[in-house]
């Protein structure tokens, strides 16, 4: 029998062999998709193309290799991952997590490795493949399905494997129309200037000193505050580069570069639409700044504009008679976002490669002498960054439709009764079951509506706030302070027009539940800016409650914390103990509360402000959120990982 030593000898020069054969075949891989990308025959490249995309999964991995290093020969077979490991691989990727440390293994013989493999493997393929999906049975997939006017959205939303585009001409023209609103991604050296904007930001106290009321010019102050935020950004730009610094404001002539200011400012404007998160203590003032800048006796005593239109993915593509890109075939799986949820991570490589793949082949086929490749490369990257902005807005009104839909249909009579009354439980409306299911259904799919087109809605908000001529103001005490009350006609038009388009997906307006007043240019919503900070609320209020129903199980899986959901408040009677019949019941005591209360015209002493119209249920929402350490159910909350509704502090 040969010593250890000679059988290491042997596993590493059989490691070195199968490494070598995976190369040069990937290599040869890569040679080929070369090849095909230089070809002149479009049609004969997408076909190759399509082929390769066929047998992607095939070769992304080699039968017999650890999934994980693909390089050691595999040894043992993961029941819970589904993979096949070498033994060092195994214990790396099950070190952490107790789940992880339970899982499973069958060890395999190298004779047998790739033809032996339990049966299980191709079975959870077969679910992670479909675990993306649309449920038909939803009754909320009607109302919240990709149609004309609401477009695909992503291929995990339509329940599709992203490899052939559906209809392409169709998600083109769709795409054509949607980039208008799309920013484009900020580049390295733009990120630069963003934190230098942000710095002068966090320093300067223009609204404290123009948002006032007394005597003194109010132009004078508006002038005098902009250019002290001009000259602390040439000083910040002396200090981070002294030879630029010096090109730029050697004479110290703010109307000289212009050009630049506004630069600096667009850039902070679009970060903010892309990242709502972000930016949250400047972004105000900064509006504010650019929305007095425009008034004509500002202009005359500043000598300068400080706002240019926001670079958008459509604008960049026509500038350069580009748009027929957004028409290829290739740009689905170009600007598709990859989302690991139930999938392998052989389905998670091979639909990055193809994404990556198709990047690169749009653009080389696209570029030209003045639009480069790494500008096609941002402008993707960019729409992908719009699908992902929808993933984390859109989605959780699409979670919480799905939720309210199987649990509390009013066809099913052995649901909890989601009535309420006025004056019970600081609810403010009256509402039989069937019609606050309806109210919540409503108000849901309206929260929708408005995160799909949250960007155009954005570049409408910022057209109202400064456009030259139509951005007159007033400062009003609004009852949170004094506020800037302005009429918001292009803001209004579109919230209009998202109201009607969910009026049609609910059976019209007959059979809306409360009221359809939408609240602008008053004390309710003195403004645009209020608008869109209002609806951004919308996903820090689902996510945190989508968290803790997500990880119920986990806590039901603890013997002490299931122990607590047996005793606790909303605890089924008997003293029932099987964790799936207590997550079910705290489930339901979270819904419940939440379809209630959330839902229920509190957050204000008068209808006008609250009550059931379109702005006052987003008030009752957060009014539900100011109370949620008095619920029975807060400690689940906190066992789930609950920090708060406002979410961490985000920095630039």
């Amino acid at each position: 029998m040969p010593d250890p030593p000679a059988l290491a000898a042997q596993d590493d020069d059989l490691s070195r062999k199968r490494k070598l054969a995976l190369i040069l075949e990937h290599r040869a891989d890569d040679a080929d998709a070369s090849s095909q990308v230089a070809t002149k025959d479009v049609d004969a490249d997408n076909d190759a193309m399509d082929a390769d995309d066929a047998n992607l999964a095939e070769t992304t991995h080699v039968d017999g290799l650890c999934v994980e290093c693909q390089d050691h020969p595999v040894q043992l077979h993961c029941a819970g991952c589904a993979e096949d490991y070498c033994n060092e691989c195994w214990t790396a990727q099950h070190k952490k997590g107790r789940s992880r440390a339970r899982h499973a293994t069958t060890p395999i013989h190298q004779d047998d490795a790739g033809s032996n493999r339990p049966a299980s493997s191709a079975s959870a393929s077969a679910t992670a493949s479909t675990v993306s999906g649309i449920d038909p049975t939803a009754i909320a997939a009607a109302a919240v399905a990709p149609g004309p006017d609401n477009g695909p959205h992503s291929a995990a939303d339509l329940g599709l494997t992203p490899t052939i585009t559906p209809d392409a001409n169709a998600f083109g023209e769709w795409l054509v129309e949607r980039v208008q609103w799309i920013p484009v991604r900020l580049t390295l050296d733009e990120r630069k200037l963003l934190r230098l904007l942000d710095a002068a930001l966090r320093v300067s106290e223009y609204t404290d000193k123009v948002d006032i009321l007394t005597y003194t010019s109010r132009a004078k102050r508006i002038v005098a505050q902009i250019r002290e935020l001009c000259q602390i950004l040439s000083g910040l730009v002396l200090a981070a580069d002294y030879k630029t610094g010096q090109e730029l404001f050697q004479d110290r002539d703010f109307a000289a570069n212009a050009a630049w200011f506004q630069h600096v400012f667009e850039i902070g404007r679009r970060h903010k639409i892309c990242n709502p998160e972000k930016f949250r203590s400047s972004y105000g003032k900064l509006l504010y700044l650019l929305q007095d800048s425009a008034l004509p006796e500002v202009q005359n005593m500043l000598g300068f504009s400080c706002i240019m239109p926001i670079k958008t993915v459509h604008r960049v593509l026509e500038e350069h008679g580009a748009l027929a890109l957004l028409k290829d075939a290739a740009v689905w799986d170009a600007t598709s976002e990859i989302v690991p949820d139930g999938k392998t991570r052989r389905q998670i490589d091979a639909e990055i490669r193809r994404k990556e793949r198709a990047v690169e082949t749009l653009a080389k086929k696209y570029a030209t002498r003045s639009l480069a490749p790494d500008t096609i490369r941002q402008l993707l990257y960019s729409i992908g960054d719009h699908h992902h902005y929808l993933r984390f807005h859109r989605d959780p009104c699409d979670r919480m439709l799905r939720y309210l839909t199987t649990h509390f249909s009013s066809e099913n009579g052995t649901t909890p009764s989601l009535a309420i009354r006025a004056g019970s439980g600081g609810a403010r409306l009256s509402h039989s079951h069937s019609k606050q299911f309806a109210y919540v259904f409503q108000s849901l799919i309206m929260w929708r509506e408005v995160a799909h087109d949250m960007f155009m809605l954005w570049a409408l908000a910022e057209d109202d706030m400064l456009a030259s001529g139509a951005n007159t103001y007033r400062l009003r005490d609004t009852g949170q302070g004094l506020n800037r009350v302005q009429p918001c006609p292009k803001a209004g038009r579109a919230m209009h027009a998202i109201l009607r388009r969910a009026q049609s997906r609910v059976g019209g307006p007959a059979n809306w539940v409360g009221s359809s007043v939408i609240h602008l240019g008053d004390h309710n919503v003195p403004n645009a800016l209020m608008l869109i900070d209002k609806y951004t609320q919308v996903p820090r209020i689902l996510a945190p409650v989508l968290q803790a129903l997500d990880k119920l199980g986990d806590v039901a899986a603890n013997p002490a914390l299931r122990a607590y959901l047996a005793n606790a408040e909303f605890a089924p009677r008997g003293g029932e103990a099987d964790p799936a019949v207590l997550v079910d019941a705290a489930r339901k005591a979270i819904l419940t509360d939440f379809f209630q209360h959330a839902f229920d015209g509190s957050g204000a002493d008068n209808f006008n402000s609250a009550g059931s119209c379109i702005d006052g249920r987003l008030t009752s929402a957060w009014n539900w959120c100011s109370q949620i350490e008095k619920k029975p159910y807060f400690p689940v909350f906190l066992l789930t990982g609950y920090i708060g509704f406002d979410g961490e502090h985000f920095d630039v």
